[in-house]
Parts: C-alpha cells; structure tokens; sequence
C-alpha cells in the first residue's frame, strides 16, 4: 500500500507494517467504533440494499467491515480485498468459524488494476485508507472502483481528519503525522496542516463519472467521560505507537524525542480534562 522510505513499506504502501499482529488488532476495534460513530454499517442506505446482492469492501484488513456486513445481511455477497497475507488469511479463518458462507476474502494490491471483471459488485466501500494512498494513486484506484461497480451501482468513500484536542502533546504528534505525511506525498494539503482528504472525496467521485454524490459527516465527540472516550483513545495511543518508524525515517522527529512525547501524551489523554472531536466524511454516488 506506499511510497515510504523503507523496502519494506513499498512491499504495502501503509506507513506502518500491514503484517504487524497489533495492528491487525487495532483495525479490527477500529471497525467497531467507527460503524458506531457513523450510526451502523449503511447509515445513509438504510432503505436502498434491497436490490444489492454483491459488495465489495477495499483494502479491508483483518475483515471487521465485511464479517458485520456478511452476518447482518446475510442474503449479501461481501469480498473484502487486502494486500495483508495475515489479514486475509485471518478474515478468512473468522468467516469459516463463523459459518458465514457469505464473506470471501482475497489478497490484492489496490494500487493496481483491481482482479474483477468490470460490473462485478453493486456496492463498493472504501474506508479510512488515508493511511496508504496518495493524490497521484486516489484517481486511479477511484476509476478502478468505478469499472468494477456496474452502471447505477453505488460507489462509498468514508475518511477522517485529525482530530482538535485540548492536549498539547497530543497536538505536537498530530503535527509531526501531517507533517510526515505531506513530506511522504499523501496529503492534499499544501503546506501539511490537513489531511485535507475529506474535501476531496466528492470530486474524486465527480472526476471519475459518478452521478448524484451526496454526503454526510460525522462529529466524533471522545472527551474524557464520554462513551467513545475508551476506544478511541486506546485506538491512537497503539496506532501513533506503530507509526514511531515512518516519522523517525522521514527524519520528522526522533526516537528519544518522540518517545517523551509519546508518553506525556498519553497521560494527557487519560486525565479527566482531555477533550477532543473528531471529523469525518462519508461521499456515495451512483456509477454511470
């Protein structure tokens, strides 16, 4: 899933190892929270799956989407597609224990030509791949999404921005992620603030011919005291745990100065004063 500046990362294009087992586990929590924060699997589809028989989930990583989908919608086609062997292989195992006849699972590169036959799905999801793609690469994986999703069929796109804190520590690391990121070349953002990738997912729909693009956000409210305060606390405490190498070898920060970082950091987010919001953006339209 990168252009990183290790080997290993061009093995995947993510800015973090996709066979590492603790980040296989953190997707799978991720998944949860964040179908919760965005009211269920198909909030704003609720009364328009009836005529939906095959799903395709991009870059699914150990399968959380897909599984939910496949057990509550069970007369539903659901392939997720991830370039992870462990993750496949574990998506894979857990639909197999879990009888769920209904979720396949396949190794792929989406930064190449996407292996369906064109038409293939009525309903293609793609979410939080901020992680892995790059402005040069959305285009090309967004028109390959488009070929594999049939005429009138519905093309969904969810992403998030950084979250706003009220720790100072917490918003030192969110810098030095931006920052990297910019550098790296994955942002949209001219000078590294933001992602900037939600404003962008309605013309990456557009530009590849999609028709009707609606959308709808989401405000994630993780304060201290709050019902997501738990989950998506642990969620980033691990995942800017596993992203130490990619800043460190863009030369963003070090590891000493990270580490100390890192864990006041932590302590701020666990004290009864942290606040925080978090953004995001769900983008569908109908492929021509």
């Amino acid at each position: 899933m990168t252009t990183s500046p290790d080997s290993s990362e061009n093995k995947s294009g993510y800015v973090v190892d996709a066979e590492d087992a603790a980040e296989m586990a953190r997707l799978l929590d991720q998944d949860i929270l964040v179908s919760k924060s965005m009211g269920g699997l198909f909030p704003e589809h609720v009364d328009e799956l009836e005529g939906i028989s095959d799903i395709l989930d991009i870059a699914c990583g150990p399968g959380g989407w897909v599984l939910s989908v496949a057990r509550e919608y069970p007369h539903i086609q659901v392939t997720g597609i991830d370039i992870s062997e462990r993750m496949v292989a574990y998506a894979q195992a857990h639909a197999q224990a879990r009888g769920l006849s209904n979720a396949h699972f396949r190794r792929m590169d989406i930064l190449k030509s996407l292996d369906f036959p064109s038409g293939s799905f009525d309903l293609v999801n793609a979410r939080t791949l901020v992680g892995l793609m790059s402005p040069q690469t959305w285009p090309l994986l967004v028109s390959e999404i488009v070929r594999v999703c049939r005429p009138g069929g519905i093309v969904r796109l969810t992403e998030f921005e950084m979250p706003m804190t009220n720790s100072p520590h917490f918003e030192t690391i969110s810098w030095m992620v931006l920052q990297a990121m910019h550098k790296a070349g994955r942002s949209y953002s001219p000078d590294g603030r933001y992602f900037t990738l939600t404003a962008m997912l309605g013309s990456l729909l557009q530009e590849a011919g999609c028709q009707d693009i609606q959308e709808k956000p989401y405000v994630i409210n993780f304060s201290s005291g709050t019902e997501a305060h738990e989950g998506y606390t642990q969620d980033m405490i691990l995942g800017f745990k596993l992203i130490t190498t990619f800043l460190t070898q863009l030369g963003i920060t070090t590891e000493e100065k990270y580490e100390l970082a890192y864990q006041q950091m932590v302590a701020e987010m666990l004290s009864d004063r942290f606040r925080a919001l978090g953004y995001g953006l769900t983008v569908w339209g109908i492929c021509p």
